[in-house]
């Protein structure tokens, strides 16, 4: 096997590096420093490969890098070169909540590691933070290796539970949650939140990356464009790549996801850059900067508790079943229509991922008990 040229730019393959602020790539040239034209190409690519992922992604993986190396310090392991049988006895230490580096008490008869057990869906999401790490510094992990594969399957066997998914807020659970806001900015602005996130199917992301008209250069995910008469035609920028949405009139101008942007747009006199953005305590004066996607799940929360949705259950159990994936399950339990469109306008590439989605209440509509003559 040939050896690569010796200005042959690689990733920084250290242990310590932190690579939550991008992929650092280096160039080996021995003593003499790097050419000016070949440190532009390497700037270039680095670009290229920090936009591979999001911030938030790599904020997340470096912090399980961290976590990880804690650990192998307390433990007595190097992080470097990855070892399945380590990476084996971690995960087994963070089911078994042990993996913690936080102690209790003042003195060291009463110190003792102070942690709940992960959850699998967390073991799992740190194992992938891991393999990222990893491959980042040239030393990829086989997620498949006997010492990683069966501790993960024990953990799932052992600890697994079904999965708790947030409510679907349903067509007439919108119209009563829109009918809790005001009229002022603030109103108009949360109002075409829940609309248009609803009606589209967005995710809580989507909602705030959406900007006013197309920017090359924004750090947003997507723009809209309003076809008068007609509706408006979002175009996104996904887990998958571009996609458009496009979401019609409604029947009625109140509960309209195509009114309530507009009027927003009109009286917060948007122009440009973000569509969706903070109003500041006088409620007359709209920041520059996006809003925040956390914004979504708090209005989706308030509004559906000040609407009364779900009011058959206890009031401690309501508060944690809506966040901002409400609206988009909402769209795949409300929709009477062939299973295929909301699959195009949620961006699924399965059927079986949307129907993950349609959570109706109404169950056993469809009884194949008597329709099988019993």
């Amino acid at each position: 096997m040939q050896n690569p040229p010796a200005n042959t730019p690689k990733i920084d393959d250290s242990a310590n590096a932190d690579p939550s602020d991008g992929v650092d790539l280096v160039i080996e040239t021995g003593a003499s420093p790097p050419p000016a034209r070949l440190e532009a190409l390497v700037a270039t690519a680095t670009a290229y490969a920090n936009a591979a992922s999001s911030e938030n992604t790599r904020s997340a993986y470096a912090k399980d890098w961290r976590h990880f190396t804690a650990w192998c310090r307390r433990e007595g392991f190097d992080p470097m070169p990855p070892s399945s049988q380590v990476i084996g006895l971690y995960i087994g230490a963070c089911a078994s909540g042990t993996a913690s580096g936080s102690v209790i008490g003042t003195t060291a008869g009463d110190r003792k590691r102070n942690a709940p057990p992960l959850s699998v869906a967390t073991i799992e999401r740190r194992l992938s933070g891991l393999a990222w790490n990893f491959t980042q510094r040239g030393a990829p992990i086989d997620r498949s290796d006997r010492h990683i594969a069966t501790v993960l399957a024990g953990i799932r066997r052992k600890h697994g539970k079904p999965p708790r998914q947030k409510e679907a807020v349903l067509g007439e659970d919108i119209k009563a949650m829109v009918d809790t806001l005001g009229h002022d900015l603030r109103g108009l602005r949360d109002r075409a939140i829940l609309l248009l996130g609803f009606a589209g199917g967005l995710r809580r992301s989507e909602i705030v990356g959406l900007d006013i008209v197309r920017d090359d250069h924004s750090d947003g995910h997507g723009w809209i464009e309003i076809f008068p008469g007609q509706g408006v035609l979002l175009t996104l920028r996904g887990k998958t790549g571009w996609r458009e949405v496009e979401v019609g009139r409604g029947a009625s101008d109140q509960t309209c996801p195509v009114v309530a942007l507009e009027r927003w747009i009109r009286f917060g006199r948007i122009a440009r850059g973000p569509l969706f953005r903070r109003i500041f305590k006088d409620n007359k004066t709209i920041d520059v900067e996006r809003l925040s996607d956390k914004h979504v799940a708090r209005l989706v929360k308030q509004t559906a508790l000040a609407a009364g949705v779900r009011a058959d259950l206890p009031e401690a159990e309501r508060a944690g079943l809506f966040a901002g994936h409400s609206l988009r399950a909402g769209l795949a339990s409300s929709a009477e229509i062939e299973e295929r469109y909301v699959q195009k306008q949620l961006g699924h590439a399965s059927a079986e991922m949307t129907r993950q989605y349609q959570r109706r209440r109404d169950r056993f509509r469809t009884n194949l008990t008597k329709a099988s003559g019993l």
